[in-house]
Formats: C-alpha cells, sequence, structure tokens
C-alpha cells in the first residue's frame, strides 16, 4: 500500500496538486518529522483505516447512494496523519486535528467515515461524541453516522440505537451527540469527539466547552479531539484560537506536538473569484463540488457584497476578521543572534523610542530603534512590579528572575511598575551615552504621567494607537524583518514576545492590526518596536537623514 502522505506531498512538491501554504507547510512538518525520527508513519495502521472506511462506509444520500464511499488521496492523507503517525510508544501522534476546507466538500461524510472506525475498531469501552453549541445542531452528525451505520448490514447489525445515543455492543461502546453543557460533560472519559462548524461556537462559551471536552479524555492512551469547519463570522471564539494555535505550529513557533492543523484556505484574497485559487481552500472541487457550481456561486458574489463576505467565508476560509500566526520561526532567528546589544556600542547617535505602557500591573517595554550601516538595532528594556515575579514566572513558565539577572528585565515597584523607570531608561541614553531620540511613540493606555514627564524633559512625544490604522507600518516592518535588516541580539525575551505575535485581518479592508498569539500571551516588547517603527515611518521625511546616522 502507498504512503498516501508521501504521495500528496510529492503531488504539492511538483505542482501536480493545487494547495495553500498552510497545508504545504503541514506536510513539510510531517515528512521533516518522519525523517528526523519525531514521529514514526505505520503502515498497517494507515491501511487498516482507510481499508475499513473504503469497505464498509456509504454515502446516505446524493447521487452516489448507497454506493461505498471512494476517499480522495487528501482525504486518504488525513486518515493516514490521524491513524498512521504515531509517537515513539506506539499511540497515535496527534491528538487535536483542525480540517478547514469549504462548503461541499465531504466533511460530513467524511467525520461519518472517521467516527465509524473509531466506534468499530478503536478502544473497548469507546466513548464517542459529536458536539455543537445545540443539541439540533449535534445530532445533524450523529444521524449522519446512523444512516452510515444502516447501509451496511454488517455494522447494522451490531449497533442499537437507543433514545439518546447508539450502542454497539460487542464494543461497549457509545455514540451520542453533545450539546454545550460544561457540568454533564466534567467527568466523562471521551476517545472520539467531533467538533463540529466550530466557526460558529459562540465566544467565551465555546472556548469553555471545547476545553471541558479536552479534559475529559481522562485515561486513554491515545484520546482524538477532531474538529472541522468552514470559517464564519464569530469572532474571539475557539475558531479563532485554534487557526492561531495552528498557524503558529506551521510557522515553526510552538512547543506543541499533539496539534495537527490542516487548513484549507486561499492565499491571496484578491484571487477569491479565480477557480485555480479556490481549488486550495476545496480540495474535492471537480468531485463532491462541481465547478460549474463554483463558477455560479461566483456570480452571485460578484452581484453582492453581502454574498461576497458570506462566499469568502464559506468557500475561501477567509473571516471577514480572521487572525493567523503573524511571523515564522526562521523569521524571527534571522532577527537574533549571540550578540548582546548595549548603548555604549551605539554612543552618540540618533534614534527612535517605542514604549507600551500595558497595564502597570504586569509588563511594560520600552525600545531604542537604532539605524547604523543602514541596518536596524533595537534597543529593549522591560520592567515588572518586584511583588508580581513569582506569580509571573509560574503563569507564564517564563525565567523572569534570570532576565533580571542578565539585564533584560528590571524590578520597577512593588505591586505596580513605576513609569519613572521607563522615564529614566530614556534619559540615561542621553545623559549617559549621548542617544538621542527625535521622536517617542507610545500607547495611549495609562500614559498621561509618563508623557507629562517626557515632554517637560524635552522629548518629542507621539501617540500610536494600536489598531488597523498602523497596516502600513505593520507590513514595513514586516518586510524589513524578513529582509534581514532588525537586530534583537541575544534578547530571549524580546524574541518570545515576537513569536507571541499574531494578526487579525479585515477580508473587506486587507487591513490588519497587531494581537496576541493567545490570551495568556505577551506581545509588549513586539508593540514597542512597532511604536518606535511607527514614528520612524511618519516622520521619516523630516528626520530620516539623522536617523541614519552616517
Amino acid at each position: 500500500m502507498n504512503n498516501y502522505i508521501l504521495e500528496y506531498y510529492q503531488g504539492i512538491k511538483d505542482g501536480s496538486i493545487i494547495v495553500g501554504k498552510w497545508v504545504r507547510l503541514w506536510y513539510e512538518y510531517l515528512v521533516t518529522g518522519l525523517q528526523e525520527k519525531k514521529f514514526f508513519y505505520s503502515a498497517r495502521h494507515a491501511r487498516a483505516a482507510i481499508l475499513f472506511i473504503e469497505s464498509f462506509m456509504h454515502h446516505s444520500e446524493g447521487a452516489l447512494a448507497p454506493g461505498l464511499l471512494k476517499l480522495e488521496l487528501w482525504q486518504k492523507a488525513i486518515v493516514s496523519t490521524i491513524f498512521g503517525i504515531l509517537d515513539k510508544n506506539g499511540y497515535r501522534q496527534f491528538r487535536e486535528i483542525i480540517i478547514i476546507c469549504g462548503r461541499k466538500n465531504g466533511k460530513s461524510l467524511f467525520m461519518s467515515a472517521i467516527s465509524e472506525f473509531f466506534a468499530y475498531c478503536d478502544d473497548y469501552g469507546g466513548q464517542i461524541y459529536y458536539a455543537a453549541p445545540k443539541l439540533q445542531q449535534a445530532q445533524i452528525c450523529f444521524n449522519n453516522f446512523w444512516q452510515a451505520v444502516q447501509q451496511e448490514p454488517e455494522l447494522n447489525a451490531r449497533a442499537r440505537k437507543r433514545r439518546t445515543d447508539i450502542y454497539i455492543a460487542d464494543r461497549n461502546t457509545t455514540v451520542q451527540p453533545l450539546a454545550f453543557n460544561a457540568r454533564k460533560s466534567d467527568g466523562f472519559n471521551v476517545n472520539l469527539c467531533i467538533a463540529d462548524e466550530i466557526s460558529s461556537w459562540p465566544g467565551a462559551n465555546g472556548i469553555k466547552f471545547y476545553e471541558v471536552i479536552r479534559s475529559s479524555f481522562g485515561a486513554r492512551r491515545q484520546p482524538c479531539l477532531l474538529s472541522i469547519s468552514t470559517a464564519s463570522y464569530e469572532t474571539g471564539g475557539i475558531y479563532d484560537e485554534l487557526i492561531k494555535r495552528g498557524t503558529r505550529v506551521l510557522l515553526g513557533g510552538s512547543r506543541e506536538t499533539r496539534l495537527a492543523p490542516i487548513l484549507y484556505m486561499i492565499d491571496n484574497i484578491e484571487k477569491w473569484n479565480d477557480i485555480n485559487e479556490l481549488q486550495k481552500a476545496n480540495p474535492n472541487l471537480g468531485v463532491s463540488v462541481s465547478v460549474d457550481y463554483m463558477i455560479e456561486e461566483i456570480a452571485i458574489a460578484e452581484e453582492s457584497l453581502t454574498k461576497k463576505a458570506e462566499f469568502l467565508a464559506k468557500y475561501c476560509n477567509i473571516k471577514q476578521n480572521s487572525t493567523q500566526a503573524w511571523l515564522t520561526t526562521k523569521d524571527v532567528e534571522r532577527c537574533s543572534s549571540d550578540e548582546e546589544f548595549t548603548p555604549e556600542q551605539f554612543r552618540s547617535s540618533y534614534c527612535v523610542v517605542g514604549v507600551d505602557l500595558s497595564q502597570s500591573v504586569d509588563l511594560t517595554a520600552v525600545t531604542a530603534i537604532i539605524e547604523k550601516n543602514g541596518e536596524l538595532y533595537v534597543l529593549a528594556k522591560f520592567f515588572l512590579p518586584a511583588e508580581k515575579i513569582n506569580d509571573a514566572i509560574a503563569r507564564d513558565g517564563l525565567p523572569y528572575d534570570i532576565y533580571v539577572k542578565r539585564g533584560l528585565l528590571q524590578l520597577s515597584g512593588e505591586n505596580y511598575v513605576d513609569y519613572a523607570d521607563c522615564y529614566k531608561w530614556i534619559t540615561d541614553l542621553v545623559e549617559k551615552y549621548e542617544i538621542y531620540p527625535l521622536k517617542v511613540g507610545y500607547d495611549r493606555y495609562c500614559a498621561l504621567q509618563f508623557k507629562q514627564m517626557c515632554e517637560q524633559y524635552g522629548l518629542h512625544m507621539d501617540s500610536v494607537f494600536q489598531g488597523e490604522n498602523l497596516t502600513p507600518c505593520i507590513r514595513q516592518l514586516e518586510g524589513i524583518i524578513k529582509d534581514g535588516k532588525l537586530h534583537i541580539g541575544n534578547n530571549d525575551l524580546l524574541k518570545i514576545h515576537f513569536l507571541n505575535s499574531a494578526l487579525k485581518a479585515n477580508s473587506e479592508s486587507a487591513r490588519v492590526k497587531l494581537i496576541k498569539l493567545n490570551a495568556t500571551a505577551h506581545i509588549d516588547g513586539m508593540a514597542a518596536v512597532l511604536d518606535a517603527i511607527t514614528v520612524r515611518q511618519k516622520w521619516y521625511g523630516d528626520i530620516g537623514e539623522q536617523l541614519k546616522n552616517e
């Protein structure tokens, strides 16, 4: 039997299979991981799942019903990923799988097929759930599963539909729908949960429900939480969180090893009505979704902004406000080095300063950007209340005490950051090293006292609002970083803040804004760098020649 992961990857490499950047990165991640023996491929496990699905899974509706399902190559590659990639102990490597693909790509049938294999061939005493915000929605996938089972006499004979579930006696396995109810979910011992259309799971409740399911894996050796969806309009929910986590894994900046993000999305929003671009979000184009149907949907979308927004979400998998990790690990590593930057190295220079004051009880960052021989160098200082350091170490898992010893972080105040320390760091640049800030970009939050101190000293202050208005500055900074012209030295804390940064994109305006990769991440250092880049760009016509330090 072929290794469908390698076969699919080879098609991507030679151009015979069209995919977007995220899918390409995923299969590069898999192939590299196999080569480096981070995990292992079992042809036997992959073959068992594929043969079962193609031998027992029937279409339950449409022109192909009641015929058997024939998996496409992209589906075989996913099945091989779920069941054939094993860890060093011989258990399935991936516990959370995210599959994002366009409408009408056979998602429901595919999920039913995977569920059947779990129900009849996986752990004895299995607990399988179809999860959704409302029971009626969860029952759609549940009923699809039951209809598929009824099409196959051998499977149907072993299953019994009860009032709230389907019971497979010889496996002691139950299959049932599950709606939002955190208390009810506590204590479950899930070995498979299909999280359906996660893009519609509302906000904090959706995140909480997802976490309750994930925490219910209990003593299972190889549980699986499989999320599948198109994009939608819901913001701040579990869809956004999983996309941010998934894209960070694909960009190489995550320590996660159990997450499998398979994200079929278009790359270029300006080509949203191009069939070749749409292939990237619709792997079953030409199979379950016809080209003629897609052309008709494009024509409708071109006549209405509302329909276009829906098309972007459902067929392109581009939300109106989508969130993704920003910089690759390679980009950030290019900024870094073993060299420790000190103000003395840049004596008698002009610079711009960026300040992110954040909340006074948490991290605050101040950065100075100095140009030298056409390259930009970042001096950065972080501040944290002395009484908060132990809590911060426990919360973030970072060695803030070590950062203090290295001089990257200064303890400031007891229970809140004393902004006078930030002010002193800037004035020390002037008085000790003759490094002169021509502009100081600062966020407006909690800035009045700090602004007054700086202005009284004679510094030129300019407020920066961290929103979509900074799109040109974000893109400029991204270009500088990718060109290898920004240097942060061995500042590990600033490096972490770079990796924690994500972008929230507005598909209608093509504008973006800087956000955290997740709710607990810190990006204060990146925000301070962006503040400095913003005032540098804004005032470059006036101060650019001085900033060159020639």
